[in-house]
């Protein structure tokens, strides 16, 4: 693999500046462990995963790696902060457990306040020699001067409107976000990883062109034989055209999952679940015709979350295949934008 060097590449320690988003209950340790020996870096997804479990799968990717238990994890983990304000005041804590397994990196996202959990980070790092990279994801230039100056974070993933999953609702779509945040920040401020409809790798090219350091993809891995996903919502990807995704709450309210906090929501594949809102029906029919298309194994009112360019991909690989490919079509990319200029 030839390298394509960035900010975040030098940070991370990696050959392509290609980043698996961390799934909760979908990227486990062998999804990440495949990132890794591929060259990219991968975010390990929690969810509402016990300290018990994070820290087994840990183990398995240092296995898979062949690393002692005392050396750094060449691998990060996500984390959602309103998860994190119930659990760390618990009985069963996440982060002094995680940290303890010597992460390279760990990524916040969604809460009110996530300083608390940056400062937590900061605190336990002090009492040793490793330092854990803290990445912050935004949705506004608001969020991105915050997290720089008042946490000091070292990375923010600057996530636009297109991305699949949970975003804010009021996002701009992603080239406008980036060079906004860009141009409020200073060269040398937290390194800046893009997210939201990417696919491909000439996308890829095009953001690092616009200024990222690097870029995060989770519709396209959903698309592995790693990722822990039910073949049939794989299928339903696999057919996705160009229009096939909204963001929308209804998939929270007939998923039961409507504990986000304000002003976020969800993009998914727009199916009969968007058709049954629009017609306005009442929340108790729109969950009994999705539990009863559900039970019946239907496609048509699954949830499944995903980002405007699912239709760019419709083929199921590795996830070893995915990076080398991805990342094989950014380098031809970016050498064809070279040709633009002429040579002095």
């Amino acid at each position: 693999m030839i390298p394509i060097s960035t900010r975040l590449t030098e940070v991370l320690g990696v050959k392509t500046p290609i980043a698996l988003a961390p799934m909760g209950g979908i990227v486990r340790a062998e999804m990440v462990t495949a990132v890794t020996k591929a060259g990219g870096f991968g975010f390990l997804g929690t969810a509402n995963d016990s300290p018990e479990l994070i820290v087994e799968q840990f183990k398995i990717i240092r296995s898979q790696l062949g690393l002692q238990d005392t050396d750094v994890l060449p691998v990060g983990i996500g984390f959602i902060g309103w998860v994190l304000d119930r659990t760390e005041t618990s009985n069963e804590p996440r982060l002094e457990k995680t940290l303890a397994e010597k992460p390279k990196a760990i990524w916040f996202a969604f809460g009110k306040d996530l300083s608390p959990h940056v400062r937590k980070v900061r605190d336990y790092d002090a009492k040793r020699d490793h330092k854990t990279l803290v990445f912050v994801l935004i949705n506004t230039v608001e969020e991105a001067l915050r997290a720089a100056n008042e946490w000091k974070v070292d990375g923010l993933i600057v996530q636009g409107s297109e991305a699949g999953g949970h975003g804010g609702s009021s996002a701009p779509p992603l080239s406008v976000l980036l060079r906004a945040v860009i141009e409020a920040l200073p060269e040398d401020g937290p390194v800046l990883v893009a997210a939201g409809g990417i696919a491909n790798g000439a996308q890829i090219a095009s953001i690092l062109t616009l200024g990222a350091s690097g870029v995060v993809l989770g519709t396209r891995f959903l698309l592995t034989h790693e990722a822990i996903f039910m073949p049939i919502k794989k299928q339903i990807l696999v057919e996705a055209g160009l229009n096939s995704t909204a963001r929308s709450m209804a998939f929270d309210e007939v998923n039961r999952s409507m504990f986000w906090p304000d002003g976020i929501d969800g993009r998914a594949i727009a199916n009969k679940i968007i058709d049954d809102e629009r017609e306005g029906l009442e929340l108790e029919e729109r969950l009994k015709r999705h539990d009863e298309s559900k039970a019946n194994g239907e496609k048509v009112r699954q949830v499944v979350w995903a980002g405007a360019g699912a239709g760019l991909a419709n083929e199921i690989k590795s996830t070893s295949e995915v990076v080398a490919e991805l990342h094989s079509q950014a380098l031809e990319a970016l050498k064809r934008a070279a040709t633009l200029v002429p040579s002095a």
